[in-house]
């Protein structure tokens, strides 16, 4: 199976703004004082549109579905938390942490990426589980090593260890299974989606090991990635807070390689780290400080990587 692919999607957001309901355990999130809501939308929808282009760019198939007013969902520009799309033309749906943000979850999305020749055979539900107060939020909290049959997953009240299980065994993924953690006013909590500290390239693995507390489960993470041959990359707990963790290789024309990143990610890494991940890939990088600031995710969050058959 390919780790990466040249086609994404991505949702323009109409009422973007700071969700107080997802702000209880996503410590990213800001609110941007004297900002009017509709002025902090605006920004959110300039830094999108920005970012498609460059996309576009250098030959990466945007798929970008406008979002709608109704219902509220000020969350819509992440689409990685609730769908995935997989080689064999399954779909899944994820139970989300969030009330407002099951909302997110459209049909005609589907539909619209059916018309664009794309191929669904199956969709893999497990959204009932939100009534048990079980979730897990898509490619944010299960970081997925396609061509290896591994999923990485940081526990948190956004991704529950027996959900992720019964996910390995339907797609058949070798679970690893470990927590990971940040410094919140000087308390060690759990990070909310493991696409935060971590990400899986083709070649090379980025990581804050950190923030992994636990020493056998660092060695076990480790050891891993070593054991499919990545080169891993360490980044710190600050670079974490920059969102440097927060990246996703993509492929442009002539399939070429490129990690994606947001400028705050690009600025905090060292020359060194530049260094190492341009032997992988060419960075590609665009201004997302509104969207970082009130939505506390960042590039990769914004992208739903489409593996799905063609007609």
């Amino acid at each position: 199976m390919k780790q990466t692919t040249n086609s994404i999607l991505m949702i323009r957001p109409v009422a973007f703004r700071m969700n107080e309901q997802t702000a209880v355990n996503n410590y990213y999130q800001k609110v941007l004082d004297g900002l009017l809501p509709a002025t902090v939308n605006a920004k959110a929808q300039q830094e999108f549109d920005v970012f498609v282009e460059k996309l576009q760019a250098v030959g990466v198939d945007v798929t970008v579905v406008d979002d709608t007013l109704n219902p509220d969902t000020p969350d819509s520009i992440f689409p990685n938390n609730w769908i995935s799309f997989h080689e064999n033309g399954d779909v899944a749906l994820y139970p989300m942490f969030a009330v407002n943000r099951r909302q997110e979850r459209r049909e005609e999305i589907l539909d619209m990426l059916e018309e664009k020749g794309f191929m669904i055979q199956n969709i893999v539900d497990y959204t009932s589980a939100e009534e048990d107060g079980f979730f897990l939020e898509g490619t944010g909290s299960l970081l997925l090593d396609r061509a290896n049959s591994k999923a990485y997953c940081a526990l948190s009240p956004r991704a529950d260890e027996e959900l992720f299980i019964e996910f390995c065994e339907d797609f058949d993924y070798a679970p690893v299974i470990f927590e990971a953690f940040q410094t919140v006013d000087s308390e060690r909590k759990l990070i909310y989606h493991t696409n935060v500290m971590m990400c899986l390239g083709e070649t090379f693995a980025v990581i804050c090991m950190d923030c992994i507390d636990d020493k056998k489960e660092r060695k076990m993470v480790l050891d891993n990635l070593k054991e499919n041959n990545k080169e891993v990359i360490l980044i710190s707990e600050d670079q974490v807070n920059n969102f440097a963790g927060n990246m996703l290789e993509v492929r442009g024309t002539n399939d070429k390689r490129y990690l994606v990143m947001s400028a705050a990610a690009h600025q905090s890494l060292t020359s060194k780290q530049i260094t190492q991940l341009e032997k992988h890939a060419e960075i590609l990088s665009s201004s997302l400080d509104t969207i970082e600031a009130c939505g506390g995710g960042s590039a990769r969050c914004m992208m739903a990587e489409i593996f799905l058959p063609r007609n």
